[in-house]
């Protein structure tokens, strides 16, 4: 299944690579014209794979606990990073933040780590450092969305844009009431999600593992 973001792109995208292939048909040799035929036909096919969405069952990963908070993942990649930090946006506070990079070849589907209502939104302008320097959190183009839970709990995370990452599509709108694993946004070309939780979160994870949005259980709020 292709991702609703992909759909107008590729049809652009196969515009353009059959205007080009009749083009090159007149100008180029047949041997250099089968390479390249096969090379745009190979690099459509990429695009294909990285618009793709696959169906997801979440049922049993969201069945409500009634005495701690489950966080499941926002993205699918790999742990970039665990460590407490200053999250001086919204929480002005310690946190402990986990990093999660994206690929161009991971699933780039972003998706609620919690259920709850939104009570902040904003998107800050800004560069595209490669994902995973430390300081393209602060410097890249980012979203940023928090959720309060029905136990009170906040949980911020946010979308930053990367080197190949010039596109950041953010559905969350404030005040929205939101259900774990539906889709939030999307990020073209490889990026990262980073997620603040309580200083007191258990962390299910490790630094270097891969996760699944929407699917892996990443942490639990006590």
């Amino acid at each position: 299944m292709i991702h609703k973001e992909g759909i107008s792109f590729l049809k652009h995208a196969l515009v353009i690579i059959v205007l080009l292939l009749t083009f090159f048909f007149f100008l180029l040799s047949r041997l250099i014209y089968i390479f390249l035929s096969i090379f745009l036909i190979v690099f459509y096919f990429f695009l294909i794979f990285f618009f793709r969405n696959p169906k997801r069952n979440f049922y049993d990963i969201h069945q409500e606990n009634y005495d701690k908070e489950v966080i499941v993942s926002p993205a699918d990649g790999k742990i970039l990073d665990i460590k407490q930090i200053l999250e001086n946006e919204f929480f002005k506070k310690n946190c402990v933040c986990i990093s999660i990079f994206m690929s161009p070849f991971n699933v780039h589907v972003n998706r609620f780590p919690v259920s709850g209502k939104i009570i902040y939104v904003k998107h800050h302008p800004g560069k595209y450092i490669i994902a995973w320097a430390p300081k393209s959190s602060l410097h890249n183009e980012h979203t940023t969305t928090v959720i309060k839970t029905s136990r009170g709990n906040e949980v911020l995370f946010r979308q930053i844009a990367g080197f190949l990452a010039r596109r950041i599509v953010l559905y969350a709108k404030k005040n929205s009431l939101v259900k774990k694993g539906d889709e939030f946004g999307f990020i073209k070309f490889g990026s990262r999600v980073d997620i603040f939780l309580p200083l007191n979160s258990i962390i299910l994870v490790k630094k270097g593992e891969k996760v699944i949005g929407g699917g892996t259980k990443i942490s639990i709020i006590p």
